[in-house]
């Protein structure tokens, strides 16, 4: 399944974030002409909810994802391939605007989310960060209600038995229950507000609870 279809919700909810981001993208191109964005973890496929906005704002967007392989066939993409824990090649505030979307929650634990958050908060004076907030009780990933509130032995153990999520199968043995398991680590709005203490706290609800949090410093508040 394509998570990225138009006329699915996944996409409709994706586009209502994204134009929250394009509000970023007009402040920078209103005083620049142009964007320079810094995607940490993303993908070309992510881009297509934003539609013409690339064109529009003269986006030009620098990839970092040290697992991808392809860019999209369009000359305002860079593809880096690193680890966004440690960008120290590149200079503080040398983009505009850094975006993560689902991403934070992937690269480990507490001291790699810190690593992470510092290389965001570094890299441009504004930002956009979103995850999947721990306390809404359909974990995204595994797509099972309350999944994530389990302790993780038995996360491990039902993944064993049972095809739950993106992946293609049950997963084999233990250590590969587990490497999955500690694959996600879902964080909530205290959490986060202590990785971004610069930025303010949105919330994208969804049936009246919080979904996500995104983590946004826009030079204005």
């Amino acid at each position: 399944m394509d998570y990225y279809e138009r006329n699915t919700l996944g996409f409709r909810l994706r586009q209502r974030r994204f134009a929250q981001f394009r509000r970023l993208l007009e402040q920078v191109y209103d005083e620049r002409g142009q964007v320079n964005i810094l995607d940490m973890g993303g993908t070309g496929t992510y881009w297509r909810i934003a539609g013409s906005t690339l064109t529009d704002y003269n986006c030009h967007v620098h990839l970092v994802n040290p697992d991808l392989t392809e860019v999209p066939a369009h000359p305002n993409f860079r593809l880096e391939r690193r680890d966004a824990r440690d960008l120290r090649h590149l200079p503080d505030q040398a983009f505009d605007v850094v975006h993560s979307n689902s991403v934070i929650e992937h690269v480990g634990g507490w001291q790699d989310m810190r690593s992470f958050a510092r290389e965001v908060r570094r890299l441009a004076p504004r930002y956009f960060v979103q995850t999947p907030n721990f306390w809404f009780p359909v974990e995204p990933h595994f797509r099972a209600p309350l999944f994530h509130w389990l302790p993780e032995q038995l996360r491990a153990r039902a993944l064993q038995h049972i095809h739950l999520g993106f992946a293609d199968q049950k997963q084999a043995d233990m250590d590969e229950a587990m490497c999955r398991v500690h694959g996600v680590c879902l964080l909530d709005k205290a959490q986060m507000a202590t990785l971004f203490p610069d930025a303010r706290i949105e919330t994208e609800t969804f049936a009246l609870l919080t979904k996500s949090l995104i983590a946004v410093r826009d030079g204005l508040s």
